[in-house]
């Protein structure tokens, strides 16, 4: 069996909201009595893309399992690769603003971490370069072995418009990358600050909960201006199993935050 925990936007500021959630979150899985296979941090993880952020953020990353982190839209390829280099799985382009395309090569499993970040602006999409580099792990990966490809940014509308109007654009191509592929089991994605499970390129497409706050759903806030984030629920995780038997399961779980 193997476990991937997955958690998105922790947002570490110079505050000690963000640090102290994500603190929780991250002594819950170093306490586990299990060995996880990976831990994916799926983007977002300064709030401001500043270099004291990252330093923040590697000590409390830093932990007994391996470990993927990936660039949200808050964050700032330089100083993310400046901060967390010691974190990374890097296997594209090294150079300061390249994207940060990343593969973890497991015992069964493959993560491939894209970075869906567009510099400067908030919208997403995967470079032609990741693709190419994506399409590359796949074909060089055993068909017996499950792929999971995992990006900040989704692919598909989640019925929240406070987030989806800037989601991953381009995601055909992606689709037709996946069609090529049937070993890649699995999307999984942050960004939205809501657990969510739906379908992109028929495979599952798994959203991780926020560290930071969580999205109000539409019918879960009073009218169009808000308020759309809730600051006081506790932050999630989200676990994904991969069965003996090659099915993967997700389940969802909330982190009390002393």
């Amino acid at each position: 069996m193997i476990v991937i925990a997955h958690v998105s936007d922790i947002h570490i500021d110079a505050g000690e909201r963000a640090t102290a959630r994500t603190r929780a979150v991250l002594r819950h899985l170093e306490e586990l009595p299990y060995d996880l296979a990976a831990v994916l941090v799926s983007g977002d993880v300064a709030d401001h893309g500043a270099p004291a952020e990252y330093d923040r953020a590697r000590e409390l990353l830093t932990g007994r399992h391996p470990l993927v982190v990936c660039p949200g839209n808050h964050d700032d390829r330089a100083a993310f690769r400046a901060g967390l280099g010691p974190l990374l799985h890097e296997d594209g382009d090294p150079a300061p603003t390249a994207p940060v395309d990343q593969v973890l090569r497991g015992d069964g499993f493959v993560l491939a971490v894209c970075d869906s970040s567009i510099p400067g602006e908030d919208d997403g999409r995967l470079a032609d370069g990741t693709l190419e580099r994506l399409d590359r792990v796949l074909t060089g990966t055993p068909h017996d072995t499950p792929v999971l490809v995992a990006f900040h940014h989704p692919p598909v509308p989640l019925h929240t418009p406070y987030v989806d109007g800037i989601r991953q654009s381009g995601e055909e191509r992606l689709a037709a990358l996946a069609a090529r592929h049937p070993h890649l089991t699995a999307f999984l994605a942050g960004h939205a600050h809501t657990a969510a499970a739906t379908t992109f390129a028929g495979r599952p497409l798994l959203v991780a909960p926020g560290v930071v706050s969580t999205l109000r759903l539409p019918w879960e806030h009073p009218g169009p201006d808000g308020p759309h984030v809730h600051l006081d629920a506790p932050p999630g995780i989200a676990f994904h199993i991969l069965g003996d038997d090659g099915r993967l399961t997700t389940h969802y779980r909330t982190v009390p935050v002393d």
